[in-house]
């Protein structure tokens, strides 16, 4: 992130939170990917987005990073979360053309190399 009101160890805490949920999104439940697993994978660009899960802060302030405010959301929640509410992430910042998915992954994403 540019945004110099994240903390210096905001990556750490990112990490944790998406940990603690399993890689899971809070909002649809859709399960996402390690950069690990998506380049074991050999996915896109495009499904490396659809796939990926970002840490969202509930009151849209960097600043504020007590376990209650974060939320681990995929791109689509995500994306859906900052269009509606002027917050200090860009949806262009998030992604392109992605919309909020409800849908598990299809069986072929769900089959993770034993080698990971």
């Amino acid at each position: 992130m540019k945004d110099s009101r994240y903390p210096k160890d905001w990556k750490a805490i990112a990490l944790l939170k998406k940990q603690s949920v399993n890689w899971t999104c809070q909002n649809c439940g859709r399960y996402c990917y390690t950069k690990e697993v998506a380049d074991a994978l050999g996915l896109d660009r495009s499904d490396r987005k659809r796939y990926e899960l970002s840490v969202h802060h509930s009151d849209y302030n960097p600043e504020n990073n007590s376990p209650e405010n974060l939320i681990a959301l995929c791109s689509g929640c995500h994306l859906g979360k900052h269009s509606r509410k002027r917050g200090n992430v860009t949806p262009g910042d998030l992604s392109e053309n992605l919309q909020p998915s409800h849908s598990k992954p299809s069986p072929h994403f769900l089959e993770i190399p034993k080698s990971i």
